[in-house]
């Protein structure tokens, strides 16, 4: 199932939020069950995110063949990495 337009707007507008550091990992799992969730630092993807929001990176995970990998088309998109960064001195 491709990621909607709506959906990365609603994403992004959960990740923005002041207070999304906290539970909005959960939040996200909740609202959008349809997607697989994986956390990690933002040190452990090398891959350049497919759009910063707030204290996260976001990558886009496509899990339709034989290997997950990142991919930057919506339309292949079956799940989201969400990597924090880490905070800033």
């Amino acid at each position: 199932m491709a990621l909607a337009a709506t959906e990365l707007t609603e994403i992004e507008r959960m990740l923005g939020s002041p207070d999304a550091a906290t539970q909005v990992y959960l939040e996200l799992r909740r609202k959008f069950p349809h997607l697989a969730w994986i956390r990690c630092d933002a040190s452990d993807v090398t891959e350049t995110p497919y759009r910063s929001c707030g204290a996260f990176e976001l990558h886009l995970l496509d899990s339709a063949d034989h290997c997950a990998q990142i991919t930057d088309d919506p339309a292949r998109a079956t799940g989201i990495v969400l990597a924090k960064r880490a905070a800033g001195p």
